[in-house]
């Protein structure tokens, strides 16, 4: 089961110029949260701010209820209940079981346990039969959901993503993200995901934060947030989304996320 996060009046400067102002997010529980705004909002530094990478110049994050105090040994132990897929699959120069084992080794997970867990997840996300392959022989949806059986090997109670989908074509991209909703809800694992497209968003989440220089601008269902009067999006309806209506395995039209 996932733990809830919180930010408050989060800051970070970077060159004397402030990136990122959040008054306050809170994420609950098995939610699902996409955030999503133009070039330079902030919206990776608010994931990095939240998986704990970055420590902000002012404010406060809460993991299950409790403040980060941002001490060595806590920040570790927190981290171990995270995990994090990052916009380019970044795998290793060997083969697909080891790139999906390699954060059990980092964390002491090693003999049949490790191998569970490897071939658990290597046949839920559909890639057993590539155990075998290096990088250079995946396809990009295929090195993608190696990246995700990397993070999700850790069980952890926390997922965060940035970007992780944007250079795969649309078909591929959709029945990722679909595919990821419906493994999420199962493990009740909260998540927090980075895009900058908005019509990702009702296939993955359940709320939306709209960043604009640093701020949190809107936040809703997404089914909720007026895309065809806000900014960057303007004019822009669910109806022009390259996806099929309703989102097949999501919700429908009517129904938008919970």
């Amino acid at each position: 089961m996932g733990v809830g996060l919180r930010a408050e009046r989060i800051k970070v400067i970077k060159g004397r110029v402030q990136v990122l102002a959040v008054d306050e997010l809170e994420i609950a529980s098995g939610e699902i949260w996409g955030i999503i705004g133009p070039n330079g909002a902030g919206k990776s530094t608010l994931l990095h701010v939240l998986s704990l990478l970055e420590r902000p110049d002012e404010g406060t994050v809460y993991f299950d209820g409790r403040p980060v105090n941002w001490r060595r040994r806590e920040i570790m132990e927190l981290r171990r209940q995270l995990a994090v897929v990052f916009q380019e699959p970044l795998l290793l120069n060997t083969t697909v079981y080891q790139n999906v084992a390699l954060g059990l080794r980092f964390r002491g997970i090693k003999g049949p346990e490790a191998g569970r867990r490897v071939q658990k997840w290597l046949e839920i996300l559909g890639i057993a039969h590539l155990a075998l392959r290096k990088p250079w022989e995946l396809s990009g949806g295929e090195a993608r959901r190696v990246s995700l059986a990397r993070a999700l090997v850790l069980e952890p109670q926390v997922l965060l993503l940035d970007e992780p989908f944007v250079a795969l074509d649309t078909p591929t991209r959709a029945a990722l993200l679909v595919e990821l909703r419906r493994l999420l809800k199962g493990r009740g694992i909260t998540a927090l995901f980075v895009t900058h497209d908005f019509m990702e968003l009702p296939l993955l989440a359940d709320r939306v934060a709209v960043l604009c220089d640093g701020r949190i601008v809107e936040t809703g269902r997404p089914r909720d947030i007026p895309w065809s009067s806000w900014g960057p999006y303007r004019g822009q309806t669910g109806e022009e989304s390259p996806y099929p209506w309703p989102w097949p395995g999501v919700w429908t039209r009517d129904e938008g996320a919970k």
